[in-house]
């Protein structure tokens, strides 16, 4: 296998190894998924293939990168272009003067301890950089235009760090929460866009202990989250879910006493888009054990269920990702079984409805005893063999046979709906020929245990 750091970066040769990476990725994939004693080693080559794949990305990028950089520096107008750099701005902010710059370039300049503005000379009364939306928007259009792919300004960022007058913008925008409404909703909205754009900026809200209480206080002390004003309360839980991506974050965030509630919160009566990020923050969350108990504690899974329910296309996506890594934890699967998850999966899947995701989220439940007796009794035998018999979807067809063995091993009952379907259809018998090899698997452990009911019976 190549390493990382050798590959070739011929366009046909770059090509053709992705491929072959791709395929050698996917074996070791399904070895990893269909071996239940699975080696370190196989661990070790999928987590070395999926470096290579990422530098090949990485090449690629790149390479387009520089190309796109020599079409846009010659035809771009010259409003668009930085006065210190001479090229297409990235990220233009205005300084006191009024005049604008891409942010990387002028940070430079006011680190090396100029404090006046390069074009007109004049002093600058502060050192606040203030993002030109306008002419960032407009930048954006041309060079969509163009077909030109602007590179990514959070590299910039990153290798620059942030200087005082960052820290003294960020600050203000704090104070700024607590200030009147026009204020607040200027301020949210910055916050989200930095945090969105700018991983420096979910940084900053590690250094402080009432970085996250400021940003949530407009949010806090309404009686009814409905009666916030609907840009608000979508910029302040968009920022939380931003700054929640952050690894060293997501410890501080979900600890903080005021967050999970104000979570739920905005679950249960925000707007769409309110709560199909609050879904997302305590999917982003819950990636560490810690958070994932705590969160199922708090009782988040109930309003996350609800969603879930209503259905809302926007949401969606969001509520079952964050459901499945929540029941990650056995004790979580108890709660969500009891708050009536089953249900409502088994409903909008024979409705048709997310039907990859919530077949995900059913095959985790399985393993808890309580939930298996719930979905028979919930009628899931027959949902399940209708989508093995007519899904073209391997993975689906795995989970439900997986499923469906785990009925079969706590409710001996069920295996007579499975023998009238053997009866009528072949089904498991198909899927025992001509499936992946877990759902081989499985497929023949059901048709095992069919075979010795019917010898017990016939001996009896």
């Amino acid at each position: 296998m190549a390493k990382p750091g050798v590959l070739d970066s011929d366009p046909g040769v770059m090509v053709k190894k992705t491929i072959e990476l791709k395929r050698e990725l996917q074996r070791l994939v399904e070895s990893i998924l269909d071996d239940e004693d699975i080696s370190t080693e196989t661990i070790d080559q999928a987590k070395e293939t999926l470096c290579v794949l990422k530098e090949l990305k990485l090449r690629k990028r790149s390479s387009l990168s520089w190309k796109l950089h020599n079409k846009s520096v010659t035809s771009c107008p010259d409003e668009f272009k930085c006065p210190l750099s001479k090229e297409l701005m990235r990220d233009p902010v205005i300084v006191a003067s009024g005049q604008t710059y891409d942010r990387p370039f002028i940070q430079k300049w006011l680190i090396a301890g100029n404090r006046t503005c390069p074009r007109t000379h004049q002093v600058l009364s502060h050192t606040v950089l203030t993002p030109n939306h306008l002419i960032r928007e407009m930048i954006e259009q041309w060079s969509k235009n163009q077909g030109i792919e602007l590179s990514n300004t959070v590299q910039y960022i990153d290798e620059e760090g942030l200087n005082e007058a960052d820290r003294e913008h960020f600050l203000c925008l704090l104070r700024k929460m607590s200030s009147t409404l026009s204020d607040q909703k200027t301020a949210a909205k910055e916050l989200r866009l930095l945090t969105k754009k700018y991983p420096c900026f979910r940084v900053l809200f590690c250094d402080s202990a009432d970085a996250i209480p400021q940003l949530l206080k407009p949010i806090c002390g309404s009686d009814s989250f409905s009666s916030i004003h609907p840009d608000l309360q979508e910029d302040v839980i968009t920022t939380l879910l931003n700054i929640s991506i952050h690894d060293n974050n997501k410890k501080l965030v979900a600890e903080t006493p005021m967050v999970i509630p104000l979570l739920m919160r905005a679950l249960r009566s925000g707007t769409i888009e309110t709560r199909s990020n609050a879904a997302a923050a305590l999917f982003t969350l819950s990636a560490l054990d810690s958070n994932k108990e705590l969160i199922g504690k708090s009782g988040a899974l109930k309003p996350l269920i609800d969603l879930l329910e209503e259905g809302h296309p926007l949401a969606m996506k969001d509520v079952a990702s964050a459901i499945f890594n929540i029941c990650v934890m056995h004790e979580n699967k108890a709660r969500a079984v009891k708050d009536g998850a089953l249900r409502v999966i088994l409903t909008k899947i024979k409705n048709q409805v997310h039907v990859d995701e919530l077949l995900a989220i059913l095959a985790l439940l399985s393993s808890h005893q309580k939930a298996v007796h719930d979905m028979g009794d919930l009628g899931a035998v027959p949902s399940l063999l209708r989508i093995i018999r007519e899904s073209s979807c391997e993975r689906n067809k795995e989970n439900c046979v997986a499923i469906l063995q785990t009925i079969c091993l706590y409710d001996r009952s069920k295996l007579k709906e499975i023998r009238e379907e053997e009866n009528s259809h072949k089904t498991i018998s198909e899927l025992a020929q001509n499936g992946t090899s877990r759902a081989k698997r499985k497929a023949s452990g059901i048709l095992e245990r069919l075979n010795r009911v019917v010898n017990i019976t016939h001996t009896a």
